[in-house]
């Protein structure tokens, strides 16, 4: 018998450009009984990433989009509360995709919720961040998309944040230049002198294709697309023949009031000449190596090689104030929920 109250974010309408008050809300109710083969979860730590915005809009995307009234999605850490299965035991840890909320059911035969196996120097909270999904879209989009090559010049946008951390870390890795475009002088900074990248051009300093240029004296060899606009325009011209971009994502357009009308890096990249080798991309294509990249990226945390920094807002009702300074690159590394210990 249950005896918990859930609070969690919903839809209430769809954002208009920038969220606004009262598009998104807090709604308590309390949680169900479980039936056989349900368990139930609390949230511990909640990630907020680029990719939720645009799902509150009203189109079709490689997701669908969240309906209204319905919790905002998220990957979390959760601890197991209560259970009538088998397969999870009370006190296990896990990630799933439980959303913007304080607690979750879900049957035991649920996709994408993984146990979590704790190693000495990894914080739970490393698990949605470098060695969770954005770790694991990092290194699965450089290594399998973008196929690095020794002596080859990467360049990552948004290199600060938990993704252009490792792709820019692996790129190292892989005895490649490691070239980050970030957003102001102390990202920068730190892009170079704590994660190791060779150089960091700063998006917000006005010189932003003088300073590119300057950076890749012999070209572009990977480009990893977070971010679109300015700097894809500004990648575009020093692509090397044989280049490549993987397509993980393009913030700087999420929060456009018309997305149909957006200039997205495919617009970019099609009118090249020649056209560079480019594609979209998601890191579920690789799902079947999920615990196995999961435990690369763990064991680099552990010894050290993977360097990360994070953001934490506390508690359910910062959650999308936290979100909202993200969208618009206010954090510092991995944008966290701190839900409960």
């Amino acid at each position: 018998m249950t005896d918990y109250n859930n609070r969690a974010v919903v839809l209430k309408q769809r954002p208009q450009g920038e969220i606004q008050d009262g598009d998104l809300e807090i709604i308590e109710k309390p949680v169900r009984d479980l039936k056989e083969g349900e368990v139930l979860a609390r949230t511990l730590w909640l990630s907020l990433d680029p990719y939720m915005r645009p799902r509150m809009n009203d189109s079709k995307g490689y997701m669908d989009p969240i309906g209204i009234g319905e919790v905002i999605v998220g990957e979390v850490v959760a601890r197991i509360e209560e259970s009538r299965s088998d397969k999870y035991q009370v006190g296990d840890l896990v990630t799933c995709y439980a959303g913007w909320q304080e607690y979750s059911v879900f049957p035991d035969t649920a996709d994408m919720v993984y146990k979590i196996q704790e190693k000495p120097g990894v914080p739970l909270q490393a698990y949605l961040g470098v060695a969770g999904m954005p770790g694991r879209t990092g290194y699965c989009g450089l290594m399998f998309v973008g196929e690095p090559k020794k002596g080859e010049t990467v360049v990552v946008s948004a290199a600060s944040g938990p993704v252009g951390t490792v792709v820019g870390q692996t790129a190292k890795k892989e005895g490649c230049r490691a070239v980050g475009v970030a957003g102001g002088p102390e990202k920068c900074r730190y892009v170079v002198e704590e994660l190791g990248f060779d150089a960091c051009v700063d998006y917000k300093a006005g010189n932003l294709e003088e300073d590119l240029k300057a950076a890749c004296p012999d070209g572009i060899d990977i480009y990893f697309e977070n971010v679109g606009g300015a700097v894809t325009r500004a990648v575009a011209p020093l692509l090397n023949k044989g280049a490549r971009v993987p397509i993980c994502g393009y913030v700087s357009a999420y929060n456009a009031e018309d997305p149909s009308k957006v200039e997205t890096p495919f617009h970019v990249l099609k009118a090249l000449d020649p056209v560079p080798e480019h594609r979209f991309f998601l890191v579920t294509e690789w799902q079947d190596r999920h615990q196995e990249i999961t435990g690369i990226l763990a064991d680099r945390v552990a010894s050290g090689d993977l360097k990360y920094r994070e953001t934490v807002a506390e508690g359910l009702d910062n959650a999308v104030e936290a979100f909202k300074g993200m969208l618009k690159g206010k954090n510092f590394g991995k944008q966290l929920v701190h839900i409960a210990d």
